[in-house]
């Protein structure tokens, strides 16, 4: 019997990469989407402290 074949696979030797940062070559963010996003934040703020 072949021990050294017996057990869990290994995994990929690249695994430690952390999963939430775009590859290389991925279309970076668009920066109108960031604005837009800005802008409603202002809006909620201003909301927010017009109801105070």
């Amino acid at each position: 019997m072949d021990y050294g074949k017996s057990g869990n696979p290994k995994g990929a030797k690249d695994s430690h990469k952390a999963h939430d940062v775009p590859p290389r070559g991925a279309p970076k963010p668009d920066a109108a989407k960031a604005a837009k996003k800005a802008e409603l934040l202002a809006r909620m703020k201003a909301a927010a402290k017009k109801d105070d």
